[in-house]
């Protein structure tokens, strides 16, 4: 098998229901439709955390995030390298492979800024960033795009100085003042990433075209601040987080026309997907009607599905048969072990530890389960474990950022909402009750505790690859 380009488009809290593709009627995304149509869509795949920064650890990684410092919650835009310094990724390894690699887009991963104390020395470089754990280029903003500093990067060092108090600020920015670089617009931001990336795909075929090359680009919408650019304002029809979806879309499409044109759309696995499930806007739900997680319960930071089932669509028209559907339960870890397996490798035992090889379920040539269980993270830690058709959760309520008395910040009145039962944990047959509405834990508690036993033996070994 000739070494594939391989392009993963990261979205930020895209959720389940936001395309055509995937059920939605009150928005169209013919870009992502037509991504699917010419390659496999999958039903069953979930991010390992459902909120941004343990996932996009995992996806670099191949590792559940728990294992790291990071316990709960996620890192904000000074915040120290969360990527161990000795420890393989997905760019380093295919770099070590002849591969050139590049990052565009959404860190927040952590970055070894240059201080004064609490304050960052922007003239001075980044000594830990993407570049250290194997990217050769690097453009995009440290965190969210509510998060400062509110500069771009390139490489090492930041795009000009941020040198004045953010304005205008969003309401999701609330708490979240901060520097920003003179002329700073967010709904400008993410045609720059867009550009970035064409551009480096271009340039880099022009001068290498022998080369394979990795690109990840991790988009910062829809996630707040809900700030299209102009040709996208109330185009959706379902507000300003559907109008963000249009332009995630318009990208998407973007990146396809330019492989097209360069002639290596052929022998290029081009990914979508989304780190984590939705926090919409609640007139998205009750006003227009779009379902952001379909018949999905919770949301964002949730444990519950609508946290982590994600998109996830593989195009690779050398190889993947168009218009495929798979049902295969799949986990944004795989890609370190997919990409082993496509450069007919075996990876070490302590490299992507929680990553599996999906490569047969994107060829639809996998005969057996591929992996039996997932291992689930919430916003403030909670664990759940999925295997077959059943789904313990270690714990009550959502775990995501909702209370009892307090059902929704930004997002959608819950399905079951989030009323405690009084049973100490949770148990849900997903394959007959997928909207986990019924926990059976009290009544199948013998399954519970297998669940138990077989999480714990997971969380205690230090990996769960199998091979």
């Amino acid at each position: 098998m000739m070494k594939p380009n391989i392009i993963y488009i990261l979205t930020d809290d895209f959720g389940y229901g936001d395309s055509s593709c995937y059920g939605a009627t009150k928005i169209n995304t013919p870009n992502i439709d037509r991504l699917a149509s010419e390659g496999v869509l999958f039903t069953n795949a979930h991010s390992p955390s459902a909120v941004c920064t343990p996932t996009r650890y995992s996806i670099l990684t191949g590792r559940y995030c728990w294992r790291s410092r990071l316990k709960k919650g996620v890192l904000v835009g000074d915040s120290n390298p969360l990527i161990e310094k000795d420890r393989t990724t997905v760019p380093s390894y295919l770099k070590q492979n002849g591969y050139k690699t590049s990052c565009i887009g959404k860190w927040h991963l952590g970055l070894e800024w240059s201080k004064d104390g609490d304050e960052i020395n922007f003239e001075e470089p980044i000594k830990h960033g993407p570049l250290q754990v194997g990217f050769d280029y690097y453009y995009g903003i440290s965190a969210s795009l509510d998060m400062p500093p509110y500069c771009f990067i390139e490489n090492d060092r930041s795009v000009g100085i941020p040198s004045i108090e953010k304005y205008p600020m969003d309401f999701s920015q609330r708490g979240r003042g901060g520097l920003m670089t003179p002329g700073w617009e967010d709904k400008k931001v993410n045609k720059v990433h867009t550009q970035k990336a064409t551009e480096w795909i271009k340039r880099h075929i022009e001068k290498s075209s022998e080369q394979p090359f990795f690109m990840y680009l991790a988009l910062t919408g829809p996630h707040t601040p809900w700030t299209p650019d102009d040709e996208f304002i109330d185009k959706s029809g379902i507000g300003p987080r559907g109008d963000l979806i249009l332009e995630m879309d318009w990208t998407v499409g973007e990146v396809m026309k330019t492989l097209e044109r360069l002639g290596i759309r052929e022998n290029t696995l081009l990914i979508f997907t989304s780190d984590n499930g939705p926090h919409p806007k609640t007139e998205e739900i009750t006003k227009y009607g779009h379902k952001p997680v379909r018949e999905l319960r919770g949301q964002k930071a949730d444990i519950w599905d609508g946290g982590h089932k994600v998109p996830f669509i593989a195009s690779w028209p050398q190889y993947i048969k168009p218009g495929s559907i798979s049902s295969e339960l799949i986990c944004l870890t795989d890609l370190m072990s997919t990409c082993a397996e496509m450069l007919g490798e075996t990876l070490p035992k302590d490299i992507g530890e929680d990553s599996f090889n999906i490569l047969p379920a994107l060829l639809g040539e996998q005969s057996q389960p591929i992996r039996e269980s997932i291992v689930h993270h919430s916003y403030s830690g909670m664990f759940s474990f999925r295997k077959g058709e059943w789904k313990l959760i270690v714990g009550e309520g959502s775990g995501g950022f909702g209370i009892p008395d307090e059902p929704q910040i930004i997002g959608i009145p819950l399905q079951g909402g989030y009323k405690q039962d009084g049973k100490p944990c949770q148990l849900y047959n997903i394959k007959n009750d997928p909207e986990e509405e019924y926990n059976l834990y009290t009544e199948r508690n013998e399954i519970a505790k297998e669940l138990e036993r077989e999480l714990q033996e997971i969380t205690q070994s230090g990996y769960s690859r199998t091979s």
